[in-house]
C-alpha cells in the first residue's frame, strides 16, 4: 500500500528507509550474473562491485572470505551470485549479500552462446539476402578497434599501402572489459550517422572467448544489424568466430584481410584497367579487320569493280532476250498464218461455192428451201435457181412424166448473189 503523506503530515526519514528495506526484503534470494569489476578484501569480509557486461551500472556485492576462497574469482571474471538483498536503512545504502558464488565455466559460456545465436539466426539477423555489397572504393572509412592497437596498425598500413589516398575515421574505444560493449555501440552509432562514411570495419586482435564476449552480446549485434552503414567484422584471427561475424555485411578473418577486402589495390585495379584496355584494342582491331576484309571483298567483285560492265552485260542479255522474242513471235505468227491459210483452203475446198464454180447450180424454193428430187416441185412453181456468181428465177412446168422448168421471162435476168449460196 501506498504511503499517504502531505505537507502538513509528513513521515521521518527512518521511516521511508525501514519500508523501502522492508520492501527490499520480500524480494527474496536470486541468482545474479554479472563481471568483477573490483575486489576489496577486508578482514573477513570481501567487498565486490558487481557490473552489468552491457549496461553501465553496478553494485555492490559483500560475502564472507570463505565464500568468497570457494572459486577465488579475478577481477573482470563473470560470475553467478546467490546473494540475499540488503538495504542498510541507518547508511541508505543497497547491496546483495552473496552467499554462493560461482564462476561462468568456458562449456556454459558457449553453451549460452549457441542459444543466442539460435535466437538471433531465427530473427532472420544473419539472413544472407539482409547483407549488403560493399562500396567498391570508400570515400572514407569508418574504423573502431582499441587505442594504439596493433589491429589499427595493420587496417591503416595496408590501407594506405594498396591505396595511398584512402580515409579513415577512427573511434578508438576499449575493446575488452566491461565497458566494451558500450562504448562499441556508441562508436558504432557516432560513424553511422555520418553520412561521409561509406563502410564501417569494427577491428580487434585475438584472445581467448572470454576477451571476444563484448563482440558476441545481442545488443551489439542487433545494433549492428540496424546499422543503415555495411559492417565488416575483424575480430581475432580465422579460428574465431564471434557472432558478430554473422550479423556482419562482411566477415574477414583478420585486421589485415579486413584492409585488403575494404580498399581495392591500386596496383591490381592500374593492372586490370591496362588489361581491359588491351582486350578491347585487341576486340576492336579484330572486328576493323574482319570489315575491312569483308569491305575488300565486297569491292573486289565484278558488279562492283567495273559496274558499267555489269550494266552492259545485262543490256546484251537484254538485248539477245528481245531478240529471241522477236524471232519466236515471227515463228509464231508465221506459223499462225500457215494454219488460217490451210484451213481456209479446206473451207473452200468444201464450200459449196466451188462446186458451183465447176458448173452446177442449187434449185430453191420460195423460201429458200433446198430441192433435192423433182417430185418436191409441182407445175407451176416459182423457183430460183443459183449459180456461182449469180441466180436465175424459173416457173416449173408439167410435161409428161417429167417436169421441166421454163424461165419465168424470155429472158433471165441474172443477179449477183453477195451472200453465201443459199442466201439472197
Amino acid at each position: 500500500m501506498a504511503l499517504e503523506t502531505s505537507p502538513e503530515a509528513p513521515v521521518p526519514v527512518r521511516t521511508v528507509l525501514q519500508l523501502v528495506g522492508g520492501w527490499i526484503g520480500k524480494l527474496g534470494r536470486v541468482w545474479v550474473e554479472g563481471q568483477i569489476a573490483e575486489c576489496t578484501k577486508r578482514g573477513g569480509t570481501v567487498f565486490l562491485t558487481l557490473r552489468d557486461p552491457v549496461a553501465a551500472v553496478s553494485t555492490r556485492v559483500t560475502c564472507t572470505r570463505a565464500v568468497f576462497e570457494v572459486t577465488d574469482p579475478q577481477v573482470g571474471a563473470r560470475v553467478v551470485i546467490h546473494a540475499k538483498p540488503d538495504f542498510n536503512a541507518s547508511r541508505g545504502s543497497f547491496a546483495l549479500a552473496a552467499l554462493e558464488i560461482r564462476a561462468v565455466g568456458l562449456g556454459e559460456l558457449l553453451a549460452r552462446l549457441e542459444r543466442l545465436r539460435k535466437q538471433l539466426a531465427a530473427d532472420g539477423l544473419f539472413a544472407s539476402e539482409r547483407k549488403r555489397r560493399l562500396p567498391f572504393l570508400p570515400h572514407v572509412i569508418g574504423l573502431i578497434c582499441g587505442r594504439d592497437s596493433a589491429a589499427e596498425r595493420d587496417v591503416l598500413q595496408n590501407a594506405a599501402r594498396r591505396w595511398p589516398a584512402v580515409r579513415f575515421r577512427v573511434e578508438q574505444v576499449p575493446v575488452q572489459g566491461s565497458y566494451a560493449t558500450t562504448e562499441v555501440m556508441s562508436a558504432l552509432q557516432r560513424l553511422d550517422a555520418d553520412p561521409e562514411v561509406d563502410v564501417i570495419i569494427i577491428a580487434r586482435g585475438g584472445g581467448s572467448v572470454e576477451d571476444l564476449l563484448p563482440f558476441s552480446d545481442e545488443a551489439l549485434v542487433r545494433a549492428v544489424a540496424a546499422c543503415r552503414t555495411p559492417v565488416v567484422s575483424a575480430i581475432g584471427h580465422e579460428q574465431d568466430t564471434p557472432l558478430l561475424d554473422y550479423v556482419a555485411d562482411l566477415r574477414a578473418s583478420t585486421p589485415t584481410d579486413a584492409a585488403k577486402r575494404v580498399v581495392p589495390d591500386v596496383a591490381e585495379q592500374m593492372a586490370l584497367v591496362t588489361q581491359l584496355r588491351d582486350r578491347g584494342r585487341r576486340a576492336i582491331k579484330g572486328w576493323l579487320d574482319r570489315e575491312r576484309s569483308w569491305l575488300e571483298s565486297i569491292t573486289s567483285r565484278p558488279s562492283l569493280a567495273d559496274p558499267v560492265r555489269e550494266i552492259e552485260r545485262q543490256s546484251e542479255q537484254v538485248e539477245a532476250m528481245l531478240q529471241r522474242a522477236r524471232i519466236c513471235l515471227d515463228t509464231r505468227l508465221a506459223r499462225a498464218g500457215d494454219d488460217i491459210g490451210h484451213t481456209r483452203a479446206r473451207l473452200l475446198a468444201l464450200s459449196p461455192a466451188a462446186t458451183l464454180k465447176r458448173g452446177y447450180a442449187i434449185v430453191q424454193n420460195a423460201d429458200n428451201s433446198v430441192i433435192r428430187s423433182a417430185s418436191e416441185v409441182t407445175a407451176g412453181q416459182d423457183l430460183t435457181v443459183r449459180f456461182a456468181e449469180d441466180h436465175l428465177m424459173v416457173r416449173a412446168t408439167e410435161t409428161g412424166t417429167e417436169t421441166t422448168a421454163e424461165p419465168e421471162t424470155k429472158t433471165a435476168t441474172a443477179t449477183t448473189a453477195s451472200g453465201p449460196p443459199g442466201q439472197e
